[in-house]
Parts: structure tokens; sequence; C-alpha cells
């Protein structure tokens, strides 16, 4: 987890325990990825049934 977080967010798991401001900006990249994914999908979805 501690890689994986490492390789993804720059931080170490501890970081993002410990400092609440590392972590809501973890959180709000977490939030744009999903909704830019979901933009995707349902882009992806229109041209496949639409």
């Amino acid at each position: 987890m501690e890689k994986a977080m490492h390789g993804a967010h720059g931080i170490g798991y501890e970081a993002y325990c410990m400092k609440h401001k590392l972590r809501m900006k973890v959180e709000r990249r977490r939030e744009k990825d999903y909704l830019k994914s979901q933009r995707i999908v349902a882009d992806i979805d229109r041209k496949v049934h639409g």
C-alpha cells in the first residue's frame, strides 16, 4: 500500500494519514479523476448505444 500511495500520489501512507492538507489534496485529485473517468465511460456508452 505504501508503494502504491507513493507511486500514485507522491507521498507515503504515513504522511497521508498525519497531514490533513495533503490528505485533502489527494482526495480532491481522486475525486477529479473519478469524475473524469465517469465522463469517459458515459461518452463511450453513448457512442456504443446511441
